[in-house]
């Protein structure tokens, strides 16, 4: 088996999961992974991934040319936010955009992951910046995400979404999902009161940990 079927095998079990777990609603999200220095492997736009086949998935350039692909299928409208991140950051192979409710729900009330509260987040996420707000499948995500994502692993776009990277595809799925159990914790602390933040000196000696673990 080639390297480009495995991944393409790879990509397409990865959506079925995270669409099993109802991460990416309907035809909504997109994953990628990286292929070499100038080839990414990406989603086809409109279809919905509980039910996408390793051959409908495009290989593109960073520019976003189509180099292969089924005639009549496009890539992902939020491509140029896929092409944004592997061009800032060389060592990222994988980047997942989706739309997590509980996480999105974060954004709607105003509720920000910057503040360290759940050690495993810390350890896991790292500091998840909040975007303003951009219209979805336009170029106003790729903006929003520019000056985040060089020392950011995972990204809450307002009202809309997610963006989670990883060195592999796997590392980007765990860290939507570990975001998504973040946000769905902090909810229903955030029914009883608002939650109190790890005490100061816990950070450092999360901070070690995870940079033990190269992030």
């Amino acid at each position: 088996m080639t390297d480009s079927l495995m991944l393409r095998r790879a990509l397409v079990q990865a959506a079925r999961r995270l669409d099993a777990q109802g991460l990416l609603p309907g035809p909504s999200g997109n994953l990628s992974v990286r292929l070499d220095e100038n080839r990414v492997l990406v989603v086809p736009s409109a279809i919905p991934k509980g039910r996408l086949q390793p051959e409908e998935l495009l290989v593109v350039d960073l520019e976003g040319r189509i180099l292969e692909g089924i005639r009549g299928l496009k890539p992902t409208s939020e491509l140029p936010m896929h092409l944004e991140v592997y061009r800032r950051r060389a060592e990222i192979r994988a980047v997942v955009h989706a739309h997590p409710p509980a996480s999105v729900a974060l954004t709607l009330a105003g509720i920000s992951l910057t503040e360290p509260i759940l050690p495993e987040a810390v350890l896991v996420l790292g500091e998840v910046p909040t975007t303003e707000y951009a219209t979805p499948s336009t170029p106003e995500n790729q903006a929003v995400i520019a000056p985040l994502i060089e020392n950011h692993d995972v990204i809450l776009l307002a009202r809309h979404g997610s963006l989670t990277v990883g060195r592999t595809l796997e590392e980007a799925v765990i860290r939507l999902e570990v975001l998504e159990h973040t946000a769905k914790t902090l909810l229903w602390a955030y029914m009883v009161r608002e939650p109190s933040p790890l005490p100061p000196e816990a950070l450092p000696k999360l901070q070690a940990v995870r940079e033990s673990y190269g992030k």
